[in-house]
Formats: structure tokens, sequence, C-alpha cells
């Protein structure tokens, strides 16, 4: 696993290695094939420096650097955007983090 995963992460890094080895799935390459499927789900979800700095760079949200944001810093933030600037907050934590608080902020 590369440097920077996450323990849950990891956890879905061994149990595929473990699983590939037992059901004999790509013999002498088990470890390779799980990493790439555990990078896969990592660039969908943003979670490498990539991805990140992709998302970043964008400036397609209103708020700078809301990827990096926890739920408290984003409701401070959405007392100032209009009407479309919460829409489209809205559709992007629906397409991504999908946080409760968040999406419960926005609805009210």
């Amino acid at each position: 696993m590369p440097t920077g995963a996450n323990p849950k992460r990891e956890r879905e890094f061994k149990h595929l290695e473990k699983q590939f080895r037992q059901e004999g799935r790509y013999p002498g390459r088990e470890e390779e094939v799980a990493a790439r499927i555990v990078n896969k789900q990592r660039a969908q979800q943003g979670e490498t420096r990539q991805t990140r700095a992709k998302a970043d760079g964008d400036g397609e949200l209103p708020i700078a650097g809301y990827q990096h944001l926890t739920v408290a810093q984003v409701r401070e933030h959405l007392d100032g955007l209009t009407s479309a600037q919460l829409k489209q907050v809205r559709n992007y934590e629906l397409a991504h983090k999908k946080r409760k608080g968040v999406l419960e902020a926005l609805e009210s």
C-alpha cells in the first residue's frame, strides 16, 4: 500500500490479498491486484494526492478548500452563499462525501 492510505484502506488491502490467496486467484500477483483495486477506490473517493490537487485546483465550489473542511467549518461558510451556490455545494456533497451534518444544514 502506498504511504498515506488510511487504516480502512489498509484493512481492505489485506482482506483482498488474503481472499485472492485463499481462492487461488491471480497467483503470484495477489498483492499487486489488491493494491490496484484499493488505489482505484482511493482515487474515486478523492483520497489520493493527485485527485485532491485536481479537486482543489478546479475552483468549481464557492467555498475555498471545501474538500478539507469539517462539517462545522462548512456550516460556518453556508450563510453567505446564494441559493445557486448552496445547490452546487449540495450536489457536490451528495456526489462525494454524503455527510449528514452538511446535508442537513443545506436543507434548512
